[in-house]
């Protein structure tokens, strides 16, 4: 007997399931009929007595039955709660067709059931933020990622927050993320730290923004802050991270070196020194803390963003780089991959918009820190993010590798 032959005799309801066959359908039929035909209340217990039905039914037959559902825009809810936690070649008729499913059904199916449901979910068209966020919350590689492929998907701000967490662990993530409108500055800015080569050009391709017109708007709050002494704390920090001059000025009459390139040539000299990398970055206008970040990136990039940011040339970076014992020059003799790379991210940036990413590296890496975040970090606690500003979870995140976590 041939393959398609004896398929089609395993399709067909025995003599003895006949009757059965036929009440299927025909129960099927009375839930799918329109609301001139049927009231709410006899759909339901038709829905419930078809229940009953299909969990002594093979799969064919609750197969064929969920196909014949799923165009309704009117679907029992035990019926619909059934189908979506059977398996996923029969559930998925539902997921992907199924029009009158509600945000709670795909939510609860998502919770109760496999991971191949989940897959399916992701790719429905329309998902609403409270699904996305539970999908993203099971932090499922082909599950996150599905969602992100799914353009017609909408990604709440926790889901891309939980997403650009997740993004440490399982760095594709972050070309996937890069495409969604949802990502905003903050989250590039601290998933920066570990993407990789191509994902950090687009991120200062496209989030490197100007603080141009904030500092047009607030021109003349300088002049008031200044009146009062800066002795608001709240004004001063934003101020700060608006103002157009990013040396400390302060740091430069104490310091030991003439400027700010001094120092670099004197590193470029000797090599740096812990001493000497709390000194470049007071010099700079940013912690030691952000500074350590950037002088030990393995990449290199934000030592030209540091470089540029501040106002020095291409030789200042390079003798930043030969600080710390980095390669100029290949063993074939032509120029390393790893500086070339470093030099043409110093040349492509703008100075305005490399201290915005600076600042915001040094905002959320030193100013966002307290007693109780710097704890929150070393404890690996993510479930009270909500209770932290923007700036305090990109510290948590870009930090929590520091940490050992």
């Amino acid at each position: 007997m041939s393959e398609p032959a004896a398929a089609s005799l395993e399709d067909a309801p025995t003599p003895a399931l006949r009757a059965r066959h036929a009440l299927l359908k025909r129960l099927a039929d009375v839930v799918s009929l329109p609301a001139s035909r049927i009231n709410a209340f006899e759909r339901s217990v038709t829905g419930d007595l078809l229940v009953e039905m299909l969990r002594l039914a093979a799969p064919q037959e609750r197969k064929r039955v969920a196909a014949r559902l799923a165009p309704l825009s009117e679907l029992p809810n035990s019926l619909a709660r059934m189908l979506l936690r059977d398996e996923p070649e029969i559930a998925g008729l539902l997921i992907e067709q199924c029009a009158s499913l509600t945000d709670a059904d795909l939510v609860a199916c998502a919770r109760d059931a496999s991971v191949e449901h989940r897959i399916l979910i992701a790719s429905r068209r329309g998902l609403a933020e409270v699904v996305t966020d539970t999908l993203i919350g099971f932090a499922e590689p082909r599950v996150v990622e599905a969602v992100m492929r799914n353009v017609t998907a909408r990604l709440s701000q926790v889901g891309v927050e939980q997403i650009v967490d997740q993004s440490r662990q399982t760095p594709s993530y972050c070309a996937h993320l890069l495409r969604r409108a949802e990502l905003r500055p903050s989250g590039a800015y601290v998933m920066f730290w570990w993407c990789g080569v191509e994902d950090r050009r687009t991120i200062l391709q496209r989030f490197a923004v100007s603080r141009e017109v904030m500092q047009e708007v607030v021109e003349d709050v300088f002049a008031m802050a200044a009146a009062e002494g800066w002795q608001d704390p709240v004004a001063r920090k934003a101020l700060q991270f608006i103002e157009r001059r990013q040396r400390n000025r302060a740091a430069v009459a104490k310091s030991p070196y003439d400027n700010l390139e001094q120092a670099v040539a004197v590193a470029a000299q000797g090599g740096l020194t812990r001493e000497l990398a709390s000194e470049i970055s007071y010099l700079a206008g940013i912690k030691p803390l952000t500074g350590a970040k950037i002088l030990g990136d393995a990449g290199g990039e934000p030592l030209a963003i540091l470089c540029k940011a501040t106002g020095m040339t291409r030789v200042d970076l390079q003798n930043l780089w030969r600080s710390m014992r980095r390669p100029e020059v290949g063993p074939d003799g032509q120029i390393h991959p790893a500086w070339e790379r470093v030099a043409i991210c110093f040349e492509m940036l703008a100075v305005d918009r490399a201290q915005t990413v600076l600042r915001y590296w040094n905002w959320s890496l030193s100013s966002a820190l307290s007693p109780q975040l710097l704890k929150a970090i070393r404890d690996g606690d993510g479930e009270g993010l909500d209770e932290y500003s923007a700036p305090e979870r990109a510290a948590m995140m870009a930090l929590a590798e520091n940490f050992g976590r």
